[in-house]
């Protein structure tokens, strides 16, 4: 019996060890990952074998909300956090959602994978949203944005056997994704890239 412990605490502080050396390559890896970083469709990537529309997520309250509701429009989803040096991009965002909403979307998915920085439940995880910087555009419960338990829309994001051309996943808190009026993925943009950048703007058609 007392060999029995022996190898179940050995067990458990393997793979305590194991979490804890993902979690730090996972920060390395971000931390050093280019902030800048643009990716756009190729002109030959193959047909997706999803799209958007083919998911449903909950909102900040809990209520599931199925993405084809935003058929007809381009969506920009965004990796958020409230602890992180981008979380002033929130108020970019805000006014760009409030510009642009009738023709560009913007999803918030708030995520703690990176250095711990959206530690918060959904209902603080709202609050500070509100009270900080007024959102307004769609936010939803937290989420992985990768690992072993990125979530199905990531999966998808990240996955070019299914988006049809990108493998790329969220380096840092604040990374991109635009999606156009098909739900089909078009580019990806890093942390540092505002609604303001040329590029950016270029992608949904500013």
């Amino acid at each position: 019996m007392k060999k029995n412990l022996v190898f179940t605490l050995i067990g458990v502080a393997l793979v305590v060890t194991l979490t804890s050396f993902m979690s730090l390559s996972t920060l390395v890896k971000g931390l050093f990952a280019d902030k800048s970083e643009m990716v756009s469709a190729p002109k030959n990537a193959a047909a997706p074998t999803k799209s958007l529309y083919d998911f449903t997520v909950k909102s900040l309250e809990g209520k599931p909300v199925a993405l084809n509701a935003y058929k007809g429009k381009k969506v920009v989803i965004l990796n958020v956090a409230s602890k992180c040096g981008f979380t002033p991009q929130y108020a970019d965002w805000e006014k760009f959602y409030k510009e642009h909403g009738d023709k560009v979307v913007v999803l918030g998915f708030p995520a703690n994978n990176f250095g711990s920085q959206e530690p918060g439940t959904s209902e603080e995880i709202g609050a500070f949203c509100q009270k900080n910087y007024g959102v307004t555009f769609p936010m939803f419960e937290k989420v992985d944005v990768l690992g072993a338990n990125q979530a199905p829309l990531y999966k998808w994001l990240t996955t070019k056997s299914l988006n049809g051309w990108n493998d790329k996943v969220p380096t840092w808190n604040f990374c991109k994704y635009v999606v156009n009026e098909k739900g089909e993925l078009t580019n990806f943009f890093a942390s540092s890239v505002k609604p303001d950048s040329p590029e950016f703007k270029k992608a949904v058609g500013m």
